[in-house]
């Protein structure tokens, strides 16, 4: 199998686009890398952990940008987050098919402080533009770091999100709530309870993730080009209205669940307990009544 997890942020890329083929803006040769890093005695990267560039998707023009978890988490600061909102902002001129988005990141990188803050929800911003402007914004999560921090609230900006079962998606990721609320609270050494919590089958179940692949480069490029398909949705003040309406409904399933598979249950999944074992397309099989019905 051609493991999308498995693979470094250009072989991605490369994966997924036509030919194998990416034109890179700001490749390493530039040598664009964080102005913060080396106060800190911290190392560089010459693309800062994060390629940008266009390519095509089966003949459609794409800009598309991918994070490299390998470098600081896939964090994002100063340099990373501006490539990333160039990148939308292009999008806005040329009208390209799509915008990728291949996420891989635990988040804001801390060494740089309010920068990697102010990226980020530049980020945000640069999204809901693009979006605005009818270009379909397209998250893929099936890296190792996930996708968590503000990164994770950017994708749920994004038009469509597509997870991966190894794919993560949150705001606080494990670790960091164990450190905050005890291992009472969060075990982040349970594999399987942080892949029930955070895991790209429990989104899918939740309506965060629209759609669940398997791990495989070319799942995620078949589903890359049916989200481009579904285009953009508008942003308006009736699908707000809708998404509170959902996340109302969620709390109030979520209340007093002490474990994902109760939610699930309530949700009217049979058989809730034998989920996680499911390969994705069982999984889409066995829940999408259930799924559907609850977030009709």
């Amino acid at each position: 199998m051609n493991s999308y997890f498995e693979r470094n942020a250009r072989e991605r890329l490369r994966g997924l686009l036509d030919d194998g083929r990416v034109d890179e803006f700001l490749p390493p040769t530039r040598r664009v890398t964080s102005p913060h890093l080396p106060q800190l005695d911290s190392p560089v990267a010459f693309d800062d952990g994060v390629i940008v560039g266009r390519g095509h998707l089966a003949g459609r023009p794409v800009l598309a940008a991918a994070q490299e978890g390998s470098f600081n988490g896939g964090a994002v600061g100063e340099v990373h987050g501006a490539k990333l909102v160039g990148l939308l902002q292009r999008a806005r001129r040329e009208r390209p098919a799509a915008v990728l988005l291949l996420l891989d990141t635990g988040g804001v990188r801390l060494h740089e402080a309010n920068a990697g803050l102010i990226a980020v929800s530049e980020v945000m911003r640069a999204i809901l533009e693009a979006r605005n402007d009818g270009i379909p914004v397209i998250v893929l999560i099936g890296g190792a770091n996930g996708c968590f921090g503000g990164m994770g609230i950017a994708a749920c900006c994004a038009s469509s999100v597509i997870m991966s079962e190894e794919g993560r998606l949150g705001l606080s990721g494990p670790e960091v709530i164990e450190t905050a609320h005890g291992v009472e609270e969060y075990d982040a050494r349970d594999r399987a309870l942080v892949w029930r919590t955070c895991g790209g089958k429990h989104r899918y179940l939740l309506g965060d993730c629209q759609r669940l692949v398997p791990d495989s480069i070319d799942a995620f490029r078949a589903a890359a080009l049916e989200a481009i398909a579904d285009g953009a949705a508008p942003i308006s003040l009736e699908g707000l209205r809708r998404e509170h309406a959902m996340l109302k409904r969620r709390m109030e399933l979520a209340e007093a669940c002490r474990d994902p598979q109760e939610l699930w249950t309530r949700l009217g999944v049979a058989n809730a307990a034998a989920l996680p074992m499911l390969e994705a397309d069982a999984f889409i099989a066995a829940t999408d009544d259930a799924r559907r019905q609850a977030w009709a």
